[in-house]
C-alpha cells in the first residue's frame, strides 16, 4: 500500500481550520434557522420517514446522557484540546498523523465538537433537527464527529495493517 501524500504544515494547519470552521458555520446557520422558524418539538415536513424536527438536547449526541450538559461541556473542551494537540504535535510522535486524510478526520472531529460546545455554553442544551423517526434526532456536528471519529478507526486500522506488513 502506497504512502498517503503529506502537505506541509502550514497548508495542512489550514486544511484543518477551514474544515473546522466549515463546520461550526454550517452547524450554527442551521440551528439558528430551525430555532427561529420552527417552536420546540414541531415538524417542519415530513418526507417518508425523513423530517425536520425542533428538539433539545441536553445529552451528548443521539441522545445519549440527558440531562449531562455540563458534564458533557467539560468532555468536549477536553476533547477539543486533544484533537489540537494531535493536529499540532501529534506528528512529532507518529508521523502518520501528517496525512491528508487524517487532517480532515481531525477538522471534522473539532468543528462538530465546537458546534455543539457553542450551544452547550449558550443555551444549556444543543438544538438537534435532523429526524429519522426510527433514529434519535441530531444535527450537522453530531454528524461531522460521528464520520469523523468513524474515519479516524478506519484510518488507525490501515495504519495497523501497514504496520504490521
Amino acid at each position: 500500500m502506497r504512502e498517503e501524500k503529506r502537505p506541509p504544515a502550514r497548508w495542512r494547519y489550514l486544511l484543518f481550520f477551514l474544515v473546522a470552521l466549515f463546520i461550526i458555520g454550517a452547524d450554527q446557520a442551521s440551528k439558528a434557522w430551525i430555532r427561529s422558524s420552527l417552536p420546540e418539538g414541531y415538524s417542519l415536513f415530513r418526507l417518508g420517514f425523513f423530517r425536520i424536527t425542533h428538539v433539545h438536547n441536553t445529552g451528548a449526541a443521539f441522545g445519549l446522557f440527558p440531562e449531562q450538559s455540563s458534564v458533557l461541556a467539560i468532555f468536549a473542551i477536553i476533547a477539543a484540546i486533544v484533537v489540537l494537540f494531535f493536529v499540532l504535535y501529534g506528528h512529532r510522535y507518529a508521523p502518520w498523523l501528517e496525512s491528508i486524510s487524517m487532517t480532515l478526520t481531525f477538522g471534522l472531529v473539532l468543528g462538530g465538537t465546537v458546534g455543539n460546545l457553542i450551544d452547550r455554553f449558550r443555551f444549556g442544551y444543543v438544538t438537534d433537527f435532523i429526524d429519522f423517526g426510527f433514529w434519535p434526532t441530531f444535527n450537522i456536528a453530531d454528524s461531522a464527529v460521528t464520520v469523523g471519529v468513524s474515519l479516524f478507526a478506519l484510518i488507525l486500522l490501515r495504519h495497523a495493517k501497514t504496520e504490521k506488513q
